[in-house]
């Protein structure tokens, strides 16, 4: 659950897509401005917070590992399991196309507004609120991503596993880019024996391809017989 925000309108803002502004009416909203610029402050904000986070918990690791655990913790699929968790898909003002095109369940556009809501909480209330949030709904899953090793390349992870199987190598195809240059969302599948096992996206193609792979190593895991790839 969100801290109570002392001006209800920051966390409007940060609720508040770009789409939504050229139909206020239809989306509800009575915010002026997109959370664009709160989403860019937020991402810097948990970026900090993990940063610290993990210096302290992980006195031994050197900085190479540090930067792989932080990528695992903050990367897009974490930030938007997080954001669907608080609700803030069911919160977010969309337009009416955005919502009908499956915004509310778009990876990319949670986690943008999970760090929105970070920017706007940092302005509202402080670095030390952030932080004390953060320590309860986000630095608690480091423990589930050092468990099952998540924090390991999700492409080379998966290059792995067909490997020993002795399939052929996946292949990944961009299947749609969206927004303006400076705010792509790119969606990503990643195909074995021409099958489609997994669908991911991002703000770029490499974030895509990772998240898109991730959900092929699940999809693999969960399957009855390994072998049923080949078929």
């Amino acid at each position: 659950m969100l801290p109570k925000f002392n001006d209800p309108h920051l966390l409007m803002t940060a609720l508040t897509h770009r789409s939504a502004l050229n139909e206020k009416e239809q989306s509800g909203t009575a915010a002026s401005e997109s959370n664009e610029r709160l989403e860019f402050l937020g991402d810097a904000v948990i970026e900090l917070a993990s940063t610290i986070f993990l210096y302290q918990q992980r006195p031994s690791d050197a900085e190479g590992m540090l930067t792989t655990y932080r990528s695992a913790l903050v990367r897009t699929e974490s930030l938007a399991e997080l954001a669907k968790e608080l609700g803030l898909d069911q919160q977010m003002y969309l337009s009416k196309g955005e919502e009908a095109g499956g915004g509310r369940d778009n990876p990319s556009l949670l986690a943008d507004v999970l760090e929105a809501v970070i920017g706007a909480l940092y302005l509202d209330q402080g670095y030390a609120v952030v932080e004390e949030f953060l320590a309860k709904v986000l630095f608690p899953k480091f423990s589930h991503i050092l468990s099952t090793k998540a924090y390991r390349d999700q492409k080379s992870l998966l290059q792995e596993t067909v490997q020993a199987q002795s399939l052929p190598t996946p292949i990944y195809r961009v299947v749609k880019e969206e927004g303006p240059d400076h705010h792509k969302t790119f969606t990503v599948e990643v195909l074995i024996n021409d099958k489609v096992w997994g669908v991911g996206t991002g703000n770029s193609k490499q974030r895509a391809q990772q998240a898109s792979a991730a959900m092929a190593l699940q999809k693999l895991a969960g399957e009855d017989d390994a072998h049923s790839i080949s078929s």
